[in-house]
């Protein structure tokens, strides 16, 4: 992980936006760059940038006046394709997190979310995984039920590698799947990026979306 991680924040909400500033502002290796009230000056902001002014993380409220959230992320990811998206939100819709999911965000949190998850969350997705509201995980799994193909793969996951990622889809974090399966989480890290490479997928929810259609986990209700 990099020694410091540079945020830009996109929330039109003044007061949550001086929230979320204190709380960044407590992190040694977080700093917040620059926050927006709205998606169209924050685009207009990437679209000029270069180099090291461009953010690591976007911290991004799917509700804006104008331009929604979930119609910048396209944008986002054209100007910045190397910045890292992490919704913040209180919508716990589950046609806005598989949309968000969809279009590229890397993780999706409900505004509800405790500072200490939020500041996790936000090395998570800074460590190639993914950090999603563990009450809405389980909505990515019951749509992919419905999607499962016949064809068959020869793709194949350990059984450590399918135990871990099964544990990520349940919304767990890399320290909590470490904790439960009695490892460290540079283990569970390294097993991430072999399932990735597997895969040949970039993140965690992609990961899952793949594995799951082909069969490679089970995860019960």
């Amino acid at each position: 992980m990099q020694n410091n991680i540079h945020i830009m924040l996109i929330e039109d909400n003044a007061a949550y936006r001086k929230g979320i500033a204190c709380a960044l502002d407590n992190e040694s290796d977080i700093s917040l760059m620059n926050q927006f009230g709205t998606a169209e000056i924050a685009l207009r902001t990437l679209q000029n940038a270069s180099g090291n002014d461009m953010p690591d993380l976007i911290l991004l409220d799917l509700n804006l006046p104008s331009m929604s959230g979930l119609d910048s992320i396209t944008w986002i990811k054209q100007y910045s394709p190397n910045t890292k998206i992490l919704i913040l939100t209180q919508s716990n819709m589950e046609a806005d997190l598989l949309c968000a999911i969809q279009r590229g965000a890397d993780g999706y949190l409900l505004k509800s979310t405790s500072v200490e998850d939020l500041i996790t969350g936000i090395h998570e997705v800074m460590n190639g995984g993914a950090s999603i509201d563990p009450g809405l995980a389980r909505v990515i799994l019951n749509t992919l039920q419905k999607k499962l193909p016949t064809n068959t793969t020869t793709i194949t996951l350990s059984q450590r590698e399918s135990e871990v990622l099964a544990l990520v889809a349940d919304g767990l974090l890399k320290k909590q799947v470490a904790h439960q399966l009695g490892v460290s989480q540079r283990t569970v890290a390294t097993h991430m990026e072999h399932i990735y490479k597997k895969l040949q997928v970039q993140n965690a929810p992609a990961a899952i979306s793949k594995a799951y259609q082909l069969g490679l986990i089970d995860i019960q209700k």
